[in-house]
């Protein structure tokens, strides 16, 4: 069986902050995770995520083995 990888972090962007990516200036979002590593990623993958407050949470990235983007989900 393959066995994905998962990558927690903390991420607490404005919504002021986030526009930037609306305007063109920023296309990715670093976060240190949770084990120390520092992880970069494409900022539409938590635009869902996105409220007038901007995106805050406890989120938790799934990806394969070769680290190719699976999915993201926030948690609680």
């Amino acid at each position: 069986m393959i066995q994905h990888q998962t990558i927690r972090f903390t991420l607490n962007l404005s919504y002021d902050q986030y526009l930037k990516v609306y305007q063109g200036v920023a296309k990715n979002v670093s976060v240190i995770a949770d084990d120390g590593r520092r992880v970069a990623f494409p900022a539409g993958k938590v635009q869902s995520f996105l409220t007038k407050q901007g995106i805050n949470g406890y989120f938790e990235m799934e990806l394969t083995p070769e680290n190719k983007f699976i999915g993201i989900k926030k948690l609680k």
